[in-house]
């Protein structure tokens, strides 16, 4: 199964950073948020990934092209024909395609722009700013239980996020509300699992913004599950979030590192 990641955005809360690079290749410890998505994948087995870039979508095309080598160490032998011996070389076993879904394009068009990559079956989706420690094949198991064209994880980090009313299962979304007060409610957190239906909601327009007319619409027709996680998860959204993420790294307390 494929896992379609969001990097594209331009991140303009955390701009101290994200002027130089796309927010998802900001750093927790030595690297990317975005290499700490992929490796929680893939401790599941979801190994496939397809990233939509858009702003700077080339420091994350360089990042893996140069993979191999920033993961190594390296001789370089000058003194014969600029011979290159790799040691201690380390593999992951992924398929990473990057595709550039344009510059300003909204998360709803980014999706629509893949479609050719993920093909006529289910997939994962996420955000390339957020981690968790979600238990994926329950997540998955859910959703291929419940009929649902989406199943989003729902989390309960605080009263900053706008909230999601669910009917009397607690396991259908019925409805968003938007900045409401600290209440206890269930926000999106991502790590969505997907039907190809999906596409039938979503448009290649730049202005599709996939949390609204399309999960809007998917909720009020009773086919957008929720998966409860109330469990860690954390967004990167400004430098305090960064730092408070890279203070549970430091420290090894990391709940999402389980690799």
């Amino acid at each position: 199964m494929k896992v379609v990641i969001l990097a594209g955005g331009l991140g303009t809360r955390i701009s101290e950073e994200s002027h130089l690079k796309p927010k998802p290749m900001i750093t927790i410890g030595d690297q990317p948020i975005l290499w700490h998505i992929m490796k929680y994948y893939s401790s599941f087995g979801f190994h496939d990934f397809v990233i939509c870039c858009g702003y700077k979508s080339h420091v994350i095309k360089e990042y893996f092209a140069d993979y191999y080598l920033y993961r190594s160490d390296v001789t370089f032998d000058f003194s014969t024909e600029n011979e290159m011996t790799v040691h201690q070389n380390v593999a992951e076993p992924w398929r990473v395609t990057l595709v550039d879904t344009g510059l300003n394009t909204q998360t709803g068009g980014r999706i629509a722009r893949v479609r050719k990559y993920i093909g006529d079956e289910p997939f994962m989706m996420t955000y390339g700013d957020g981690v968790s420690d979600v238990d994926l094949d329950a997540l998955l198991e859910q959703h291929r239980q419940s009929g649902k064209i989406v199943t989003l994880t729902g989390v309960q980090p605080g009263g900053r996020f706008g909230v999601l009313d669910l009917d009397e299962t607690g396991r259908t979304v019925t409805g968003f509300r938007e900045k409401a007060k600290e209440d206890g409610g269930w926000i999106n957190g991502g790590f969505m699992v997907m039907e190809p239906g999906m596409f039938d909601y979503l448009s290649t327009d730049e202005s599709c913004v996939l949390e609204r007319r399309p999960l809007e619409t998917l909720a009020q027709e009773g086919k957008l599950g929720i998966y409860k996680h109330p469990g860690f998860w954390q967004c990167m959204d400004t430098q305090r979030d960064r730092f408070w993420l890279e203070e549970r790294w430091e420290k090894n307390n990391a709940p999402w590192r389980v690799w």
